[in-house]
């Protein structure tokens, strides 16, 4: 059996994500992109109110567990599901199962309050997308939130570092529209579209609230849509 791409790249999978550009964006700071993913999710919930201490919370796609880990005590359980066994092999503390079917995940059904799956889709193939879509609504639970993260194909400076990272050799970027449709066609409604990283640390620090007035803006570098179970 062929080890799975993700497997191979694992122990140098930091080195491989380097890029002059991606590095004098986030300065001293490489945390940054997981921190202010970590942010969004936070204030999605805080603006309605809604307390995550009771909430399960399940990360598909997620890698060496950064962001499982940043928000591991806002939530009563949290877990992550990869294909890549070598790349949660680091995670300790927090369930974690692979998927040994790339559109399949390994829990039941409607297990979870919040599935994230941040910068997952661009290493689908279009044409599963739709499949692996379905699955995340069978995991969620009535009225559970998923929130996709996804690199914006409209950003010069994304496309550009895409272009020349090694792990997004397979990268086929989406747009936000595509995102959106994904989850109407599985059955969920969208509830909110973000658009994030204008600002390096540095800077943003400063400008957080020139960020967030630009949120609806569709030129920062990622973007983030929350939508419901219906």
């Amino acid at each position: 059996m062929t080890e799975p791409r993700f497997d191979q790249l694992s122990s140098s999978y930091d080195k491989l994500l380097r890029d002059p550009l991606r590095d004098r964006f986030t300065g001293p700071e490489p945390a940054f992109f997981h921190r202010r993913k970590a942010d969004l999710i936070r204030g999605f919930f805080r603006h309605r109110n809604l307390a995550t201490s009771s909430l399960r919370y399940l990360d598909v796609g997620c890698g060496k567990g950064e962001l499982l880990q940043l928000l591991q005590s806002d939530f009563k359980q949290t877990a992550g599901c990869d294909i890549s066994s070598e790349m949660m092999r680091q995670i300790e503390g927090i369930e974690t199962r692979v998927q040994n079917d790339p559109l399949e995940i390994p829990y039941g059904d409607g297990e979870f309050d919040l599935v994230t799956a941040v910068c997952v889709y661009h290493h689908v193939p279009p044409a599963s997308r739709a499949a692996l879509t379905r699955e995340v609504r069978r995991v969620l639970r009535p009225g559970g939130i998923l929130c996709v993260i996804e690199h914006n194909p409209f950003n010069p400076l994304t496309r550009l570092i895409v272009s020349r990272t090694p792990v997004d050799a397979d990268a086929i970027l989406l747009p936000a529209r595509e995102s959106r449709q994904l989850a109407a066609d599985a059955g969920m409604a969208p509830v909110e579209q973000d658009y994030f990283l204008y600002f390096p640390p540095a800077l943003y620090r400063y400008l957080a609230p020139v960020e967030a007035m630009l949120a609806k803006v569709p030129l920062g570098g990622q973007y983030a849509i929350f939508s419901r179970k219906t």
